[in-house]
């Protein structure tokens, strides 16, 4: 089985976001909206419900009246597939390049490949500069921009909420929580700051690790899941601190995927 995280540049427009989300049908398990990011994160499973997402957000959003604090390069923005409990790694680096081909040709979308060959960060840092598309345009769509599409492994995304809006201390809170398990950004959010983090390998590094390398340092306000984690994560942190740390058993992949009636799209 296959999940994907996909990324929108649109978090404001709620009713927008629910249009593109019920494209998916039943095969969306969550959906997290930021209205300072301006990006909702819908996690699907299935290719055949990645595609239906991706086609109702090129066709509904602009990236030209587009504002938010979150980096982008399109209103697709992130296209990751993820492979779930025994499927093969190998399965959803298949189904990343089968959507980047269908998602050139058929969306006119140009698609940056990352995963095995190269990162996230490095699309981000080099698309359209050093970097051509995979697939599709060798120029951004009109309204669309491009997407990474990606394979890679489950991954938990995470806020930290500082208590005093200090963006110079979460940026430097980002600089020493960065390393092979964390990704780590410091950003301004409205009035408030927050450490913006993609755990990469949750099972080594999880929320409650980084949560406490940060309250070691300065006040945290509150803690942000981003969509959904592992049950593992869940189950390998104290059930006492789930509450503090945004984390609950009804937001895992696994009792969403359970809850949806979903076998195997």
């Amino acid at each position: 089985m296959l999940e994907c995280v996909i990324n929108i540049s649109e978090g404001r427009q709620l009713d927008v976001v629910a249009t593109i989300a019920r494209a998916a049908g039943r095969s969306v398990i969550d959906v997290h909206t930021d209205a300072d990011h301006n990006r909702s994160v819908l996690s699907v499973v299935g290719e055949d419900a990645a595609r239906a997402v991706a086609a109702a957000a090129v066709l509904m959003l602009d990236l030209r009246s587009h504002e938010g604090v979150h980096p982008r390069i399109g209103v697709l923005d992130v296209v990751p597939f993820v492979p779930l409990g025994q499927t093969p790694f190998a399965d959803a680096v298949a189904a990343r390049d089968r959507f980047a081909s269908w998602a050139g040709e058929r969306l006119d979308l140009p698609c940056f490949l990352y995963g095995p060959e190269r990162t996230l960060p490095e699309v981000r840092r080099r698309a359209f500069v050093d970097l051509s598309p995979d697939t599709g345009p060798r120029e951004p769509h009109p309204t669309a921009g491009a997407t990474a599409v990606g394979a890679r492994s489950v991954l938990v995304a995470y806020n930290l909420w500082l208590a005093e809006p200090d963006l110079d201390r979460a940026r430097a809170l980002a600089r020493i929580l960065r390393g092979p398990a964390v990704r780590a950004l410091g950003l301004a959010v409205g009035d408030q700051v927050q450490v913006s983090m993609n755990l990469i390998d949750p099972t080594t590094v999880g929320p409650a690790q980084v949560y406490d390398l940060v309250a070691r340092t300065c006040p945290v306000q509150r803690a942000e899941l981003v969509g959904l984690v592992p049950r593992s994560v869940l189950d390998a942190t104290p059930a006492a601190r789930w509450p503090e740390l945004d984390l609950a058993p009804d937001r895992t992949i696994e009792a969403r995927v359970e809850g949806a009636g979903i076998d195997n799209p």
